[in-house]
Parts: structure tokens; sequence; C-alpha cells
């Protein structure tokens, strides 16, 4: 190989890299938007796998009430959790805005039942405070920063935190039918 191409390669591969960190700085000021109860919910779209309608819900014996039981997702099986349960709120009924947010968290895939989803916006740095200290909230121990946007506060949600109970949820994640 000659100088000049081993320079053209080098020189691909730097702006390759760079185009790839670029994209990985967009996708971190991203959030969707979702609304729990009235209230909006923001959560990293790097987190999100799909967007999906409620479907069939198994329920699995022994299991907390906020973990409504598991579904088959083209082929995977994985748990569901109803958030709006796991913030310690009266369960409602499901109509046709609810949805189940899939994502990725602690290496595992898990659906999350919310009231609705709104938008997906961008927030810097500067728009993102720490979450205020609250005395054994439940609701507050799920939320890593307060989102400051022109139409409002969004809370944004620790989704290791709504994962965090001691369950193994990747368990049966590689199972498929």
């Amino acid at each position: 190989m000659s100088e000049a191409m081993m320079e053209t390669t080098a020189a691909d591969e730097q702006h390759a890299e760079a185009v790839v960190q670029e994209e990985y700085d967009e996708m971190q000021s991203k959030y969707l938007i979702f609304l729990l109860d009235g209230q909006d919910f923001a959560m990293q779209i790097k987190n999100v796998v799909d967007i999906i309608k409620v479907q069939q819900i198994t329920r699995v014996p022994n299991c907390p009430d906020f973990i409504r039981g598991i579904t088959n997702l083209r082929g995977r099986v994985i748990p569901i959790i109803d958030v709006r349960v796991r913030f310690g709120k009266m369960q409602e009924d499901y109509n046709e805005r609810t949805c189940i947010i899939v994502v990725e968290v602690l290496g595992a895939t898990v659906g999350l039942i919310i009231d609705r989803v709104t938008e997906v916006i961008t927030l810097e740095g500067d728009q993102i405070s720490p979450p205020p200290q609250f005395q054994d909230g439940v609701e507050a121990r799920f939320v890593s920063g307060i989102g400051k946007t022109d139409s409002g506060i969004k809370l944004i949600l620790d989704a290791h935190s709504v994962l965090d109970n001691g369950f193994n949820f990747s368990a049966g994640e590689d199972e498929e039918f």
C-alpha cells in the first residue's frame, strides 16, 4: 500500500470516528417525553429500543404488583413493569394512548407501561439540574434530574432505579418462541 493510500485510510478512519462521536453526543442529549399521572417525565432516548401498544401480558405468580408479567416481543420474552404502580400510584385501566416503552437497561430488555408518549426533545447539560432532596419519596428516588424547558419541567427518569429491586430481569431474555 502506498504512503498516500495509508494517509487517506487514516484520515477516513479519523473522520468515521468523529462522526460516530458526534452521533453519540447527539443521542446523549435526546430525551423521550412521556406522561404519567399528569406529570411529564423524560428518559434518555439511547435506552429506548421500541414503543409499542399494550398487548397481551401473561401474569407471573409471586411477582410484585408493579411487575405486570411477561409478553412476547417479536419472539423474545420480556418482563413488563407498570410504572404508575411502581411509583406507588393506583393502577388505571389502559386506553388507546397507553403504551409500552421497551428499554434496554442494566443488560436487560424490559417494557415500561406509561400513560402516553408526547414528544422527543433535546436537553443540553445547562438545562438539567440535580433532583431536589426529598425524604423517602417513593417517586423521588426514581428521578435522576430535572429538565427545564420552555414548556415546563420534565422529571428525568432514572431507569436503573425503576428496575433495581433485586429481581434478575435478564432471566429468560434469550428465550425465543
